[in-house]
């Protein structure tokens, strides 16, 4: 059907593009920032969502994070000895500022934001592309609300309404006696599917319902270890409660004031020339974007 040109496409989401005032603000603040602190630390934060800042800025409350982006965040700190902010800070900078990371600027000593940030590791549902930490596999017969992972006896039945998701996102599913129910595998899943250490693995394939490489001997394979992510997995992963995703944040490196020396915790990631993080570090938020997460009380 042909497209009318009087049609206008109306976009209802409120997000605005970063001005550059806001990119001049946030290269101000960490400027001003770290000549008051005795340590800068660079942290890797990963599966972040907006919700986790809360338990950082609860954990280090006299301190302050910036995330934005790396290129604007290394520049504020100066990247050669003739542009650092302060002695040897660029060191710092020129290694360590890429991918997901962020500036965590404390008083605090090492050990204890290392086991700060160390106690702080919630779980929550997993978005597409991330990489499944272990293999999901829905047992065959009557559907549970958990997927199996726990006992029948201490879980409830899926729900009817549901029933209908479920076979559309590719789950060979019925109702029978008021139940939903999975259907065992198809014939060709046994053929195709190979016991390899222990684990029941087969050829992966995207189609939908009946497709041999979402079988195993133990039911219906959700997703497997190591394995990145598509949005049906990760809706049927939220389906059934199923959390593979874990917030983390990891020191990386710090400078000292008193010193001017860099410490380095990890070795600094492998970097291509031109390269862009495709690395997501909140819900609202990617690692490229400006946003200067700071105290309750400063905000």
């Amino acid at each position: 059907m042909p497209k009318s040109k009087r049609e206008k496409l109306l976009h209802m989401t409120q997000v605005s593009k970063k001005t550059r005032e806001h990119k001049d603000r946030l290269f101000t603040r960490i400027r001003d920032a770290v000549p008051e602190y005795q340590y800068c630390y660079v942290v890797r934060l990963d599966n972040l969502r907006n919700q986790h800042l809360q338990e950082v800025r609860q954990a280090l409350k006299n301190s302050r994070l910036f995330l934005g982006k790396t290129k604007l965040m290394a520049r504020a700190l100066g990247t050669a000895p003739e542009d650092a902010l302060a002695p040897g800070i660029d060191g710092l900078a020129a290694r360590y500022f890429h991918g997901s990371v962020g500036l965590l600027c404390s008083n605090t000593a090492p050990a204890d934001v290392e086991a700060a940030l160390a106690a702080i590791h919630p779980v929550d549902f997993a978005r597409a592309g991330t990489v499944a930490p272990r293999a999901v596999v829905v047992p065959r017969g009557v559907l549970y609300s958990s997927a199996g992972t726990v006992p029948s006896e201490d879980d409830v039945p899926v729900s009817l309404a549901l029933e209908p998701e479920l076979r559309r996102l590719g789950m060979p599913t019925r109702l029978l006696n008021g139940k939903v129910v999975l259907e065992a595998a198809p014939e060709a899943a046994a053929a195709t599917t190979e016991e390899t250490d222990g684990q029941t693995t087969s050829e992966e394939d995207n189609t939908g319902s009946g497709s041999s490489s979402h079988f195993s001997k133990d039911g219906y394979v959700i997703c497997r270890a190591g394995q990145t992510l598509d949005s049906r997995q990760s809706r049927l992963l939220r389906l059934f409660s199923i959390c593979l995703s874990e917030f983390s944040v990891e020191v990386l490196a710090y400078w000292t004031a008193a010193t001017g020396e860099v410490t380095e915790l990890v070795p600094p990631p492998s970097t291509v020339s031109g390269s862009k993080s495709k690395t997501k570090t909140g819900g609202e938020q990617d690692a490229g974007e400006d946003v200067a997460i700071e105290d309750a009380d400063e905000q």
